[in-house]
């Protein structure tokens, strides 16, 4: 029994770090392919509050584009609409985008709470599928996901950011 033990705990140990070492390099893999894939504006469909298709093919050519995926009930979340309201001027030349994966009513009570509705560069998007989250590697929230105006990656931002901050990352002159 005692034989049997000295060789089966050894392999049973063995066998977990090496299973514990595939699980982290293929997180490592993974996170390098996703950042591969949206240096270049990958293609996405998603509805807009009308339930119409919105795809690559709806966005302002030659314009900077700015996702921002959130959630109505995140704190953090309302705090970055809030500046991006505050900041809708220097945002002109930018294309805003609101993915959120909730329902239709409270993306249009979020849009509505920040005066954001009514703008022509923002539109707020419903991510039915959640793959927003899959494409772009979005574990938290808010996530602001910035490309260029010829759709080359930015910079992906976990959390919150400073309106000056962001206005710089955009490149955005006055």
């Amino acid at each position: 029994m005692k034989k049997t033990l000295k060789i089966i705990i050894p392999i049973l140990v063995i066998s977990l770090l090496a299973f514990m070492g595939y699980q982290v390099i293929s997180k490592i893999n993974h996170k390098k392919e996703v950042a591969k894939n949206i240096q270049t504006l990958p293609n996405f469909e998603y509805k807009d509050l009308n339930n119409n298709k919105f795809t690559n093919a709806n966005l302002m050519e030659k314009t900077p584009l700015m996702f921002v995926y959130y959630n109505s009930e995140c704190e953090f979340c309302n705090e970055e609409a809030k500046m991006i309201k505050e900041n809708l001027a220097e945002f002109k030349n930018t294309q805003i985008l609101f993915i959120s994966f909730e329902k239709n009513e409270k993306i249009k009570q979020f849009a509505n709470n920040h005066q954001l509705d009514t703008y022509d560069n923002v539109t707020f998007l419903c991510d039915s599928k959640a793959t927003f989250a899959t494409t772009f590697d979005v574990k938290s929230l808010p996530c602001l996901v910035l490309y260029d105006k010829d759709k080359n990656l930015i910079e992906k931002i976990k959390g919150q950011i400073k309106g000056e901050n962001l206005i710089k990352k955009l490149g955005i002159t006055n």
